[in-house]
């Protein structure tokens, strides 16, 4: 599985819209996606399309219009909108849950690439289907407001944050510090354990 370009984009504006819902914006103009994201309008314009077609979001006329989310974030599926876009998650056709096609082995059930590649199915699968909207939402403001940058779609000012990020993601082997699972079990760590830790760690 490699997500397109057009997987990515739906991603990110499914992200921004679940942001702006939970800072009392629900509605966004397209021009905000534009702008936050740097993505081209008219490619924009279509992927938006296609989601508001599968039940994702949804639109409203008017100078006060825009789109907005048409269910909870809850209720969206990661590995759900991935397969929307981009279609199966598997890496070849044979061990795809939802679009299974035979391949050109042989036997097929002694196909060692095949074992292979099932469990990497399996293995994005999980995640991609385990996690929703809502959690990705949760942990990027979590992270954002941890860090002290501002936060889209909300005016600066309240939030009393600098406006600057402070450094980038730093990478431990292949498990990078600050990526999405690491921040999720950092913010089911409660305080104290945390602090103990901090603690240690000086």
């Amino acid at each position: 599985m490699k997500l397109s370009k057009r997987g990515e984009y739906a991603l990110r504006a499914l992200i921004d819209f679940g942001i702006a819902h939970e800072l009392g914006r629900p509605m966004l103009k397209i021009g905000e996606l534009v702008e936050k994201e740097r993505l081209p309008v008219k490619f924009l314009e279509q992927i938006l399309t296609q989601l508001r077609g599968a039940g994702y979001i949804e639109t409203k006329r008017g100078k006060r219009g825009g789109y907005f989310l048409a269910k909870p974030a809850r209720d969206i599926s990661l590995g759900k909108v991935i397969r929307l876009i981009d279609g199966p998650l598997a890496p070849i056709s044979c061990v795809s849950v939802t679009a299974y096609e035979p391949c050109s082995c042989p036997d097929e059930a002694h196909c060692g690439l095949r074992m292979l590649m099932l469990e990497v199915r399996n293995a994005i699968a999980r995640i991609l289907d385990r996690y929703v909207l809502a959690d990705v939402v949760g942990i990027t403001l979590r992270k954002m407001r941890r860090d002290g940058v501002a936060i889209p779609f909300m005016v600066e000012q309240l939030l009393h944050v600098s406006p600057t990020a402070k450094g980038g993601p730093t990478f431990v082997d292949d498990n990078p510090a600050g990526g999405f699972l690491a921040e999720l079990a950092e913010s089911k760590t409660p305080v104290k354990a945390r602090k103990r830790k901090t603690a240690k760690a000086a």
